[in-house]
């Protein structure tokens, strides 16, 4: 190979010089330009922002996928620009297994009919996730990954050329300064007239030969540190726009953290909207999965009037078989109809989301409104007795908020 021996000891040279100013620094023994205020200021910026998106990469891409081996595989994949395998979601896995169980204990028997419910909601759940991590991934994760390996691997390649500009021009100032004392040093020594009686006269001709070589070095040193000054300004210039563009990427960060929150918010709703169909269909079955039976105590207790929760107020109403259970069929809403509610015991509940009534029995409910609700004996524990005007009929108690 065809080295280039002179650059060779010219980039030695640099770079011993750099070193022995970086260390001189570092004890103390040489001077060293520091930068403004401002120039810190957005140093100092640029180093929290590197910090926190890299802490807010993570955690996002944890939250994402919680599994650290798929995190690992993931990586891999992206490294070596190979496109990452489909993976199954845990609900769609899960939906997976229940399916299964089903066709093997009896897709017809009132388990089987649940588990293949509960499998399609749990399939919807893991559909609705894939959706979420795709988009969180382009919308969110990508810009801010774009930083990281983009624009802050360009600032900091800036800032390290700035780093050596700064030992270049300190070394070139140390140079002068020593240039300029020894040059000082042998002008006093040649301003001394010279006894031409001596047998060696020739110490003054030395000390004004000296002079002149110092003034020769302080002229080059000069201008060695005119070229490192101007060298040194262009850096910090170009370092100074890279670094006040980090004003720029908070915008488009802040514009990413709008479409997370938008995706988040969107993959919730549809978990939300999709267990709560669950929750009918399976509220709506329950009384012919279940009937006639008894679950719990049978023992009557009144629920204390200063509880507020939906929780506390079921695990404390009366548990005894449904009035639909106790009722011929057909004639569940004839018999809640004719029901009139108990001298004593009813409430005031506050509603707390919409609520859709399954069949005649029910009573719709919208969100905010009051209602009076009251428990009959042989009710389900989780549902109430509803009034609003004239009309009647079944609540769920999870949809309520109990007020004194």
């Amino acid at each position: 190979m065809d080295f280039n021996m002179k650059k060779l000891a010219s980039d030695a040279g640099i770079f011993f010089t750099r070193a022995v100013q970086f260390t001189e620094e570092k004890f103390g023994q040489a001077e060293k330009t520091e930068l403004d205020a401002h120039f810190e200021n957005l140093l100092a910026r640029a180093d929290s922002t590197k910090n926190w998106t890299e802490k807010i990469l993570r955690q996002t891409e944890v939250l994402l996928q919680p599994n650290p081996s798929a995190r690992v595989e993931e990586f891999l994949y992206e490294k070596l620009d190979r496109k990452v395998p489909s993976r199954v979601t845990n609900g769609e896995l899960l939906a997976q297994y229940m399916a299964e169980a089903a066709s093997e204990l009896g897709p017809t028997t009132p388990y089987g009919k649940t588990l293949l419910k509960v499998a399609e909601a749990e399939k919807q759940l893991g559909a609705a996730e894939r959706d979420f991590i795709h988009t969180a991934s382009v919308s969110f994760l990508t810009p801010l990954r774009n930083f990281l390996e983009g624009d802050w691997k360009t600032i900091s390649k800036e800032r390290r050329l700035l780093q050596n500009r700064r030992l270049d021009l300190d070394a070139c100032k140390a140079r002068l300064k020593k240039a300029k004392a020894a040059e000082a040093k042998a002008t006093c020594e040649g301003d001394t007239v010279p006894d031409f009686q001596e047998t060696r006269p020739r110490n003054y001709i030395l000390s004004a030969s000296a002079s002149a070589l110092w003034n020769d070095e302080v002229d080059k040193a000069e201008q060695e540190l005119r070229v490192a000054q101007t060298e040194f300004d262009r850096q910090a210039e170009v370092t100074r726009l890279l670094l006040e563009g980090i004003s720029s990427t908070h915008v488009n960060h802040l514009r990413c953290l709008h479409e997370f929150v938008k995706s988040q918010t969107t993959y919730y709703a549809q978990c939300y909207r999709h267990m709560l169909d669950l929750q009918k269909q399976l509220g709506s079955s329950q009384g012919t999965i279940f009937p006639g039976t008894f679950v719990g105590t049978t023992e009557p207790a009144s629920p204390p009037l200063s509880s507020t929760s939906p929780t506390t107020a079921a695990a404390t109403m009366p548990v005894v078989p449904s009035v639909a259970s106790l009722a011929p069929p057909g004639e569940a809403s004839l018999c809640l109809e004719e029901v009139a509610p108990p001298a004593s015991g009813t409430r005031k509940a506050r509603v707390l989301y919409d609520y859709e009534a399954a069949d005649s029995s029910e009573l719709a409910l919208l969100a905010d409104e009051l209602i009076t609700v009251y428990s009959l004996p042989g009710m389900d524990p989780d549902w109430l007795i509803g009034e609003r005007g004239n009309k009647k009929g079944k609540v769920p108690v999870t949809y309520l908020e109990l007020l004194s």
